[in-house]
């Protein structure tokens, strides 16, 4: 089995003109870094032209596809009941992106089965990142 789930979304960027934009993005998850999920969106769908991710808890993921979520740069929340808005906070300004909440619990699936939530610190390897922090090996 695959240390890595990856999954194409179909995000529709929120502006200020009543169409919304749709991009491509890229949700992953790595059992070596079993609390974290990745979000990718490619140069093309960027304003700098260059491909920019976003990594965030599973935790706050699997709790805003039900309810508000997050106080820091990401921020996730139920929109309807077909859609979750993912909000990413930087200091250009914000990106508000739709996804669907169905796309979302697909993936969220796929991780818990690769990892079981409440399980992820049997994954964590403290060893390589102990040897990462010394210089050396352990």
């Amino acid at each position: 089995m695959s240390s890595v789930i990856e999954q194409s979304v179909q995000a529709r960027m929120v502006a200020s003109a009543p169409r919304m934009e749709t991009l491509p993005a890229t949700l992953q998850y790595d059992r070596q870094y079993p609390f974290a999920v990745r979000m990718a969106f490619p140069a093309p769908a960027t304003l700098e032209g260059t491909e920019v991710s976003w990594e965030f808890s599973r935790e706050l993921l699997t709790t805003g596809v039900d309810s508000p979520a997050g106080e820091g740069d990401v921020r996730v929340r139920p929109f309807g009941y077909e859609r979750t808005v993912l909000e990413f906070h930087a200091p250009e300004g914000i990106a508000m992106v739709h996804v669907r909440t169905d796309e979302l619990r697909r993936f969220l699936l796929r991780a818990q089965e690769l990892v079981p939530v409440g399980e992820e610190h049997r994954y964590l390897e403290l060893d390589r990142g102990l040897a990462d922090l010394l210089g050396g090996s352990c």
